[in-house]
C-alpha cells in the first residue's frame, strides 16, 4: 500500500518548536551549524584624483593617455606629472665626474643613451691644467646632473697621446663625438671658470642647463657671473701688466 504521508522540511536550519523541545531534553543531538555565504559587498569603486595619479610611476601615467578624456584638469596633471618624474630621473642619473677605463669607454660614452651629452676628460695628474679643468667641470657636474660627466687618463684612452695636449675634453652624444676641445684655450686661459667653460660647453648644445630650461644653456644669473668673472680677469691683466711696466721702468 502506498504511503501518502509526507514530511514538511522548512528551510536549511530551520527547527520545529518540538524538535527543540526533544533536544532540550536530550532526544535528539545538537543541531547541525548551517553555511551561510558571505553577505554580497559590492565592489568599491577606486577614486582617480591627484593623489591616484601622484601613486603612479611614469611608465603606468604614459600608458593611460585616454584615460581623462572627459577630465581636461586631471589630464594636464598627469602630463605635468610625467615631466615632473622623468626631470627627477635625470637630477639622480648623474652630478659627478665619474673614473672610467679604456674599457668602459663605449659602455660609459658611445652608448651612454639617447640624447644624453657626455663630456670627457682627457687628463695627467702631473699636468697643471689638468687639475684646473677637472675642478670646473666637476662643480659644472653637480649643478647639471642631466648630462653625463667622465674623465680618463689621456694615454689610457689614446696610446701615446701627447701631454702638449692635455687636458683635452671630447663632448658625445648619441654615440658621436661631436667636438674636441685641446688645452684651457677654448675655455678662456688659465684663469678659466666654470661659467666660461659651462659656456664653452654650450656652443655645441645643451649641455649646461638648469632643470627646465631645454631650449636656454644658460641661466640670466649664470651671464651675470660670467660676465662678472671677465670683468675681474681682464682688471687682473691691466694690474699685472702696470706692474710689470713699473718694474721695467
Amino acid at each position: 500500500m502506498a504511503d501518502y504521508h509526507s514530511t514538511y522540511k522548512g528551510p536549511e536550519g530551520q527547527t520545529t518548536q518540538w524538535d527543540d523541545i526533544q533536544r532540550k531534553m536530550g532526544n535528539l543531538p545538537a543541531k547541525e551549524p548551517v553555511n551561510q555565504a558571505d553577505p554580497f559587498t559590492p565592489e568599491k569603486e577606486e577614486t582617480k584624483n591627484k593623489e591616484w595619479v601622484d601613486s603612479k610611476a611614469v611608465e603606468e601615467l604614459a600608458e593611460l593617455d585616454d584615460e581623462f578624456d572627459d577630465d581636461r584638469f586631471l589630464e594636464q596633471y598627469r602630463q605635468e606629472r610625467i615631466q615632473q618624474l622623468k626631470q627627477a630621473q635625470n637630477k639622480a642619473k648623474f652630478g659627478t665626474v665619474e673614473q672610467i677605463t679604456r674599457g668602459d669607454f663605449v659602455q660609459q660614452v658611445t652608448n651612454a643613451g639617447e640624447d644624453v651629452y657626455v663630456v670627457v676628460l682627457l687628463y695627467k695628474d702631473k699636468v697643471a691644467e689638468s687639475a684646473m679643468l677637472e675642478e670646473c667641470l666637476t662643480e659644472l657636474a653637480k649643478k647639471y646632473p642631466q648630462s653625463k660627466f667622465v674623465k680618463i687618463i689621456s694615454t689610457e684612452c689614446i696610446p701615446n697621446y701627447p701631454d702638449k695636449n692635455v687636458p683635452t675634453v671630447l663632448i658625445y652624444k648619441d654615440t658621436q663625438c661631436l667636438q674636441h676641445l685641446i688645452g684651457l684655450a677654448p675655455f678662456g686661459g688659465p684663469r678659466t671658470t666654470p661659467e666660461q667653460v659651462a659656456l664653452a660647453l654650450n656652443r655645441f648644445g645643451p649641455i649646461c642647463r638648469r632643470e627646465g630650461e631645454e631650449d636656454t644653456p644658460l641661466s640670466m644669473q649664470d651671464i651675470r657671473e660670467l660676465i662678472k668673472s671677465l670683468l675681474i680677469q681682464q682688471s687682473d691683466k691691466v694690474k699685472d701688466s702696470t706692474q710689470e711696466d713699473d718694474l721695467d721702468n
